[in-house]
Parts: structure tokens; C-alpha cells; sequence
């Protein structure tokens, strides 16, 4: 069993970004050189409570970034707008153990599913002490 995130971890997964107009969003990246390299609708359940059903979302990659952006028709627009950072892991019911074990502040309970990529996520979400969300998530 690991005991320890640095075990888990991997690496950047994306960064989510709410937007009001996801074409435009997806313009703006495209001049700065990402791609599409998903799109989809989250038509299932809230992924988080600034993220509910029926939404557009597509992430775009350059290099190792990844982008998850999606119209929720409430995004901030203002510094510091970013909704979330989430966190490749290569367990994530071990991860999710190990954020009980440490009393972190876990949003919701237990490991939730979208059906984005080619055989889903799995996730949770912590906030952190400045209210920040971190999302530790596995690609199935």
C-alpha cells in the first residue's frame, strides 16, 4: 500500500478553466498553439458545483499542458479565475484513502466518474487552505 502522495502523484493532469464562451476560449488558445484533442458534452451528473450537466467542454493540449475548459456560463472573469487544478494519479482509491487518512477536506464522498477520454475518469476534489481545488483524478 502507498503511503505517501509523491507515490501517486504523476504529474499535471489539466487545468480547468470555466468560461462564458468556449468558442472563443478555444480560439484564444489555438493562436497560442493548442489543439483540440477532446470534445464532449458533460451530460451526466455535476462534476463540481461550477460545472453542472449539459455543458460544453473540450480540452486542448500543447506540449504537456493540458486545458480542460467548459461553458458554465458563469465564469468569473477576473484574475485569479481558474477553477481548478487536477493531479494525475495511478491509484486513485489509494489516493482518495490516503486524503481520509490526512483529514483533508474532501468536497464530496467517495471517487466520482465522468465518461470523458476513451474509457472515462475517475476523481475527487479537495480544497485547499486558500479555498483552491485540487482535483486528484486517474484516466481509466
Amino acid at each position: 500500500m502507498k503511503n505517501n502522495f509523491q507515490e501517486l502523484i504523476s504529474g499535471l493532469q489539466h487545468i480547468g478553466l470555466p468560461t462564458n464562451d468556449i468558442e472563443e476560449t478555444i480560439a484564444f488558445y489555438e493562436i497560442l498553439g493548442f489543439k483540440v484533442v477532446y470534445r464532449t458534452v458533460n451530460s451526466n451528473r455535476q462534476e463540481s458545483e461550477s460545472q453542472s450537466a449539459g455543458e460544453q467542454v473540450a480540452f486542448l493540449r500543447l506540449g504537456d499542458i493540458i486545458i480542460e475548459t467548459y461553458e458554465n456560463k458563469q465564469a468569473a472573469l477576473t484574475h485569479g479565475a481558474w477553477d481548478h487544478i487536477a493531479l494525475n494519479v495511478t491509484d486513485i482509491e489509494a489516493a482518495l484513502r490516503l486524503a481520509e487518512e490526512k483529514e483533508l477536506d474532501i468536497q464530496e464522498p467517495g471517487i466520482q466518474f465522468l465518461p470523458f477520454w476513451e474509457n472515462g475518469v475517475k476523481f475527487f476534489i479537495i480544497t485547499g487552505p486558500n479555498r483552491e481545488k485540487v482535483e486528484f483524478n486517474q484516466y481509466l
